[in-house]
């Protein structure tokens, strides 16, 4: 189906199932695999539609939109779901399926990075969604080993696996999927190393039911306040810390505030604290190592020339870079940061 039908296919499910008569629908920012929409009604209300691709287990994209009423109903700052007039989450019509929200306007992602208030306010609204989502009926908070949280076991088979790809596909010298097979290289003799660092991690650490995909664009601020937490996957049990350290040191947030980087993530630690105090302390300590951990034994985006492509942009060629360089940095200084962070659970 084109973009084109899809938008008058969008614009009879809004007027036939949602009893939203559109007085315009056009294309709205880009997800990572569904096709969005913004859309204006005659009272002057403006709507986010999300359209699901063919193929996307609905069940599960019902769960996470029911996870994020969970949350909003608690008071954290989730953009209200329209049902439809029957009461469902998600519409199907002339082969579409979209599920219908409040439009957030005048907000930003935090795609820009962490800064001056931002850095207190996110670490409040984390926390509170996480107290908020320890109570949910898909289960209790639970230790899980911490190396599971960050498995180098595994990092080490797909870096195996991405660098016998390689070998079969050689990369064009001097371009984006060169300094991909290159970086595979490093991160797997790196691996020996990153494991040693991990050691100093406590042996669990605690798991909840959590967001699931808290990245930079699920994250709208405006101003020094967040606006909304969008995007929520399905409920399942993560590492709070690792959660936590996803958002608060976004790759793009270190390498663009080298000197505020750790008193910022000791501001987030302490508003999270604040709003979630039954997360235990050694969670929050272990936040930076966790977080470079996870970087260390990643794959993504390096397997992306080979997977999708199309997938690789300019702005993909950028984050994956900021992603390598990053987790050096967060090493380089994670004493330091360990120390601050410190101080400020004491």
């Amino acid at each position: 189906m084109s973009a084109e039908s899809d938008v008058m296919v969008a614009a009879g499910i809004l007027a036939l199932l949602y009893r939203i008569t559109p007085t315009a629908v056009s294309e709205g920012p880009a997800g990572t695999a569904t096709r969005n929409y913004v859309a204006e009604d005659r009272e002057g209300g403006r709507w986010f539609v999300k359209a699901y691709p063919h193929g996307t287990d609905m069940e599960q994209e019902r769960q996470a939109l029911a996870l994020g009423e969970a949350a909003r109903a608690a008071g954290v700052p989730v953009p209200a779901v329209r049902r439809t007039v029957s009461g469902e989450l998600i519409a199907s019509a002339g082969g579409l399926s979209v599920s219908v929200t409040e439009y957030v306007a005048d907000a930003e992602t935090a795609e820009g990075g962490l800064s001056g208030g931002r850095w207190a306010s996110v670490g409040e609204t984390v926390g509170r969604l996480h107290r908020v989502l320890a109570r949910h009926p898909a289960g209790p908070p639970r230790p899980v080993a911490a190396r599971e949280v960050c498995d180098v076991a595994r990092a080490g088979r797909r870096l195996e696996e991405l660098l016998a790809r390689w070998v079969a596909v050689p990369p064009a010298p001097g371009g984006f999927a060169a300094w991909c097979a290159r970086t595979a290289k490093q991160r797997r003799a790196a691996l020996l190393e990153v494991a040693a660092r991990l050691e100093k991690l406590p042996g669990s650490l605690t798991a909840q039911i959590v967001h699931g995909d808290l990245a930079s664009p699920n994250l709208l601020l405006r101003g020094e306040t967040v606006a909304a937490v969008i995007d929520f996957r399905p409920p399942g049990h993560r590492s709070a810390a690792w959660e936590l350290g996803r958002i608060v040191l976004d790759p793009r947030t270190v390498l663009a505030r080298p000197d505020d980087w750790i008193p910022g993530l000791a501001r987030a630690v302490d508003s999270y604290r604040t709003a979630h105090p039954e997360l235990p302390p050694e969670d929050l300590l272990a936040v930076p190592r966790v977080a470079a951990g996870y970087l260390a034994c990643s794959v993504y985006p390096l397997s992306e020339p080979l997977n999708d492509p199309a997938a690789v942009t300019p702005a993909l060629e950028a984050y994956g870079r900021a992603r390598h360089e990053a987790a050096d940095v967060m090493w380089e200084h994670l004493d330091e940061a360990e120390e601050v962070l410190r101080d400020v659970l004491r």
